[in-house]
């Protein structure tokens, strides 16, 4: 052997050797030395703490999958007990994760070109822990020691970073948000394989399925959410998917409180700075009204309800999300519900807008709107908002709404939405139909402009304004009520059907209160009506269910059908007192007279009937007739004293020129034909 082969020999024999001894130091090396080390130096750099408080070792292993000789290079795999990660100095809790135990594999030739590879890293049952204290206080946001200015100017760094998979066990994540009120509990499982998305939404030929990540992981939540208990299921994408911009994580969920259920599937993109969301969501509760405690947005109080639709969302935590639930179909109550709505996150206030239509709308579905309790569920309602201390008993003597506006929670939202309910159900006694409204809400003032809708061949058009920012709450309205058919508002009433008449109205009302009946108690206004061409019986009176004027027309008429010629009404309302400037009917047989009050306030009545014979022909009974007693209870009787001075009532409606005037206006037929209140009125006048 020559001198050079001898130096190569001894050369690669202390190599080999050095390499054997440092194989063996590597292996016989009580890593548990590095632990202090790993534990400071990881604390510092996370600005919390961090500890392995277990043991820490290394095993070498060749990796058969390699090819050719790289599958004789042994790989170490890493192992790490009883892991702890704490919280930073502002969240008094201790733990923020724990984990058992952690085991990774490192790929050693990758070093070879500056990257730390790991192809997978193992959790066992991790244990972790979300707190939030306020808006800017929370325990996932880390403060990194090296985030500050000069490494931020520092040139990056020639080393790079891969992992390809996150694998654990069954493993536990408890939330507690002071901000959102939740306390909750999500256990997180493997789903054994993945499962593609397509399987779970049902659209397997979905172009939009073909690049979002698979289901890995299932879920069940328990706990409470803004002081509701809320439980329920759900699976999510696995975990690095979370990290994948251009690849949408899938979410599904089916989640349940005392009086809500929502359910949804879709995808997350960019889940770690929640760019976005693409859902179909499927939402049903008691009430529209309980969905503000959990999601903060301000809707009626409706009965049961069920929906439908697309969700989509852009997250932008500094200028406002958008969230837009897009072509939704539904029921409230017994009534239909489509549209699409978008709710939009910003300052002062966050903001609903949108479209709405009901092809079949059940009025009594409206009823919560002003404190009715009717449509399907109201005792369900009733009963959940005595128990939460939200809504006022109806005094059972009482027939004025007394359930209060909460005008507090108007402040907290503004909106303008459009609502359309083409056929309307009120049983064939009120025939309405289109109706349409344009509601508007601005820090706290709420505006129907307009609220119009066809009843019995005409249409009642009003706008309403109530200012719910003043206290206590100021409410207007205007209405306008035209060319209503008779024999179509009582479809029912067989004589009806012989009438031509029609019914005309206006009223100005303005009022204070934060209920219908605080508003009507209070009110001040006047009321026109007038109708034309009726007819009233005692037979009719009974099918109305009018008790009252069942008495009083068999007083006046006995069981006779009498055609009414003209009925007006036009009446003052001064502190929620109602008193008739003229209510009189003049029909073919007599003319009746109606005086005295109607109050809001105590819901009593004060009034009394005049009657006096046309001609010869002898009527009933010429004394006065009185009504009193309450909305509710009503007594009707005849007064004592003498009768009627012939010519007494009507000298004494001659003497009312100004308020019949004023009901001229109501008369809607053409000059040209024959009208019998034009007649009168003008007679009246003159």
């Amino acid at each position: 052997m020559t001198k050079t082969g001898k130096v190569l020999s001894w050369t690669g024999g202390i190599v080999l050797l050095l390499m054997v001894v440092l194989v063996a130091i590597i292996a016989t090396f009580d890593w548990n030395r590095l632990k202090p080390t790993i534990n400071r130096k990881v604390s510092a750099e996370l600005n919390r703490p961090f500890a392995i408080r277990g043991d820490l070792g290394v095993v070498w292993e060749r990796n058969k999958d390699e090819p050719g000789w790289r599958s004789w290079v042994p790989w170490p795999h890493v192992h790490a007990e009883d892991i702890l990660l704490g919280n930073p100095p502002e969240i008094p809790e201790v733990t923020m994760v724990h984990l058992p135990r952690v085991e990774a594999t490192l790929a050693p030739l990758a070093l070879l070109t500056r990257t730390v590879w790991l192809p997978w890293i193992k959790l066992t049952q991790p244990d972790a822990r979300l707190i939030r204290l306020s808006e800017k206080t929370n325990n996932w946001t880390f403060n990194l020691a090296g985030d500050d200015t000069q490494q931020a100017e520092a040139a990056p760094s020639s080393w790079s970073f891969r992992l390809d998979n996150i694998l654990f066990d069954r493993g536990k994540v408890a939330v507690s948000d002071k901000v959102t009120q939740a306390q909750m509990t999500i256990l997180v499982d493997p789903l054994g394989k993945p499962l593609p998305f397509s399987e779970v939404t049902g659209d397997k030929k979905g172009a939009n399925s073909a690049n979002v990540a698979d289901y890995v992981f299932g879920l069940k939540v328990q706990g409470q959410y803004k002081g509701e208990r809320v439980n329920g299921s759900g699976k999510i994408g696995g975990m690095l998917a979370l990290r994948s911009e251009g690849t949408p994580f899938p979410v599904q969920a089916d989640i349940r409180t005392r009086d809500a259920r929502v359910a949804f599937t879709g995808t997350i993109n960019d889940p770690m700075k929640m760019g976005g969301v693409d859902l179909r969501l499927k939402f049903a509760g008691n009430s529209l009204g309980n969905l503000y405690d959990l999601t903060g947005v301000l809707l009626p109080d409706t009965p049961p309800y069920e929906t439908d639709g697309h969700l989509t969302a852009k997250i932008d935590s500094d200028k406002g999300s958008v969230f837009r639930y897009q072509d939704f179909n539904g029921r409230i109550g017994d009534s239909d519900i489509h549209g699409s709505l978008t709710f939009t996150q910003g300052k002062p206030r966050a903001k609903l807008e949108g479209d709405m239509e009901s092809r079949q709308l059940r009025l009594a579905d409206l009823g919560p709107l002003i404190g009715v309790d009717s449509g399907k569920g109201a005792d369900e309602n009733r009963r959940e908002e005595q128990r939460k201390g939200q809504r006022t008993i109806q005094p059972a003597d009482k027939v004025l709404p007394y359930d209060t506006f909460d005008t507090e929670k108007w402040s907290v939202m503004d909106a303008d939405v459009r609502f359309k309910g083409r056929r309307i159900e009120h049983s064939t006694r009120l025939p309405l139909r289109d109706l349409s409204t344009h509601v508007i809400l601005s820090n706290g003032d709420l505006q129907l402009q307009p609220l119009r809708f066809g009843i019995a061949g005409g249409t009642i058009d009003s706008t309403i304004h109530l200012s719910g920012d003043q206290k206590p709450m100021r409410g207007t309205a205007q209405i306008k009520a035209r060319q209503l058919q008779l024999k179509q508002l009582m479809p029912n009433v067989e004589a009806m059907q012989k009438t031509l008449g029609q019914l005309n109205g206006d009223a100005q009302l303005r009022g204070t209160g934060n209920s219908v009946a605080a508003l009507l108690g209070s009110s001040n206004g006047n009321l026109k009506l007038l109708m034309n061409d009726g007819l009233i019986s005692r037979n009719l009176m009974e099918i109305l269910g009018l008790n009252v004027g069942n008495y009083i027309i068999g007083q006046i008429f006995g069981d006779e059908e009498v055609r009414i010629n003209c009925a007006a009404a036009n009446l003052d309302l001064v502190n929620g007192v109602a008193r008739p400037q003229i209510f009189a009917f003049d029909t073919e047989n007599a003319l009746i007279n109606v005086t005295g009050t109607a109050s809001m306030a105590n819901e009593r009545l004060d009034l009394t009937i005049d009657p006096e014979s046309k001609g010869f022909r002898v009527i009933t009974l010429r004394s006065p007739l009185y009504v009193r007693g309450t909305f509710k209870n009503p007594q009707a009787g005849v007064k004592a004293g003498p009768l009627i001075a012939r010519g007494a009532v009507a000298a004494a409606l001659a003497t009312l020129v100004a308020p019949a005037a004023a009901l001229l206006a109501l008369v809607s037929a053409p000059e040209g034909d024959e009208n019998q209140c034009r007649t009168i009125l003008s007679q009246m006048k003159r």
